[in-house]
């Protein structure tokens, strides 16, 4: 499983990745919004880890960007806003779920294993229609 990890501050997402790697997953990071989008395009992830505010363009924007280019890959939103509008808002825009700062790093790998299970539910009727038809 490759996971794209997208946080500017360089000691928040060495922790992330760190531990995301103990756990099996392939991990890329990048720390800028317009850099993600573009890796999204080349590269295929089974889940992005997405700070809000990044340098360049912010993750708000990463995700409706990637929504209205096709690209489904499930997002886990991280920022230091919190409020539950923020949170709405931040699902609006086409995230899967969205993570307050601070945050425990166990609930970040259980939310990234969540989401990548759900992708794998949804995908694996598409694969046995496919081998029936």
């Amino acid at each position: 499983m490759r996971i794209l990890v997208v946080e500017d501050d360089k000691k928040t997402s060495s922790f992330i990745a760190k531990a995301l790697r103990a756990e099996g997953f392939a991990v890329d990071v990048l720390r800028d919004g317009d850099d993600a989008l573009a890796a999204v395009e080349v590269t295929p992830f089974d889940a992005i880890v997405l700070d809000i505010m990044l340098i360049g363009r912010d993750g708000l924007s990463v995700v409706k960007q990637m929504r209205k280019q096709g690209n489904q890959t499930p997002v886990l939103l991280l920022s230091a806003r919190g409020e539950v509008n923020e949170r709405v808002e931040g699902l609006n825009a086409g995230a899967e779920d969205y993570l307050p700062k601070p945050f425990a790093l166990e609930e970040v790998i259980a939310r990234v294993r969540a989401l990548v299970r759900s992708t794998r539910s949804r995908e694996l009727p598409r694969a046995m229609d496919a081998r029936s038809s």
